[in-house]
């Protein structure tokens, strides 16, 4: 039986994840800070209530999952925050910190804990940065800057581990369907003094599909890069986008 953590497995990406991998046969555990998350999630998954950010409970979950279940097969570096919206200049250094904390940070620890137990399975981990990481991102300068260290942390983890059968890649979605993005987007109307159905069309119009992208169709690239069939997939940057054509269409 292959086993899975997927952080931030709670609801969005994430969860979409976590029931690609389950209705793959995986055994799936899942952290999120959210209580109410986790408890919406299937009872047969495994589940954290966990700061991606803070060491000691990222300490405490690895040695939690060693107890149980002894190894992991596979980790999905999912955890993010959308940080502040607003120019470089008028960000608050808190609100820096606090994004960058979660996304990258909260990735780095979750490689570094899960390293023995990946190594030992020959393993994959597979990290969730954004087009973001790409092309940068006006209005959300730390989210980009996050998102891009994902993408270098990725590559160095592909050449650390990689000697010891362990692949890693870094998947970029889009704009994804739901929730949380209809929040960037609204929080960026109101930041350009526009409508959101114009933010929403810019996003849209900028791919080449002309199309936002589903939670599923990222989880289903996770799965992926996790299965034999990508056996020799590491180091790799791949978007899930539909094809970015302009990556700041909505001035």
């Amino acid at each position: 039986m292959n086993r899975v953590l997927i952080t931030a497995g709670g609801n969005g990406i994430g969860r979409a994840m976590g029931q690609a991998f389950d209705a793959a046969g995986f055994e799936v555990w899942v952290t999120d800070v959210d209580a109410d998350c986790l408890a919406s999630c299937p009872a047969h998954w495994g589940k954290s209530q966990v700061d991606a950010s803070n060491e000691a409970q990222v300490a405490e979950l690895f040695a939690e999952i060693t107890a149980q279940w002894g190894e992991l097969d596979a980790l999905c570096a999912n955890a993010g925050i959308a940080g502040p919206t607003a120019a470089v200049e008028d960000i608050k250094i808190e609100d820096w910190q606090r994004c960058v904390s979660v996304n990258l940070e909260g990735a780095f620890l979750a490689a570094k804990y899960s390293g023995p137990m990946l190594k030992a399975t020959h393993g994959s981990i597979v990290l969730t940065s954004s087009t973001a990481g790409l092309y940068g991102f006006p209005n959300r300068a730390p989210y980009a800057a996050a998102k891009w260290g994902i993408i270098g942390l990725m590559k160095t983890l592909a050449m650390e581990w990689g000697p010891e059968g362990v692949r890693a890649n870094a998947i970029c979605p889009g704009a994804v369907e739901g929730p949380r993005m209809q929040g960037v987007m609204e929080r960026e109307a109101a930041a350009k003094g526009t409508s959101y159905q114009h933010i929403y069309d810019g996003y849209a119009g900028g791919t080449s599909m002309r199309s936002l992208v589903t939670a599923e169709d990222v989880a289903n690239m996770a799965l992926f890069l996790c299965s034999k069939g990508a056996r020799l997939v590491s180091g790799q940057v791949i978007a899930v986008d539909g094809h970015t054509e302009n990556p700041d269409p909505k001035v």
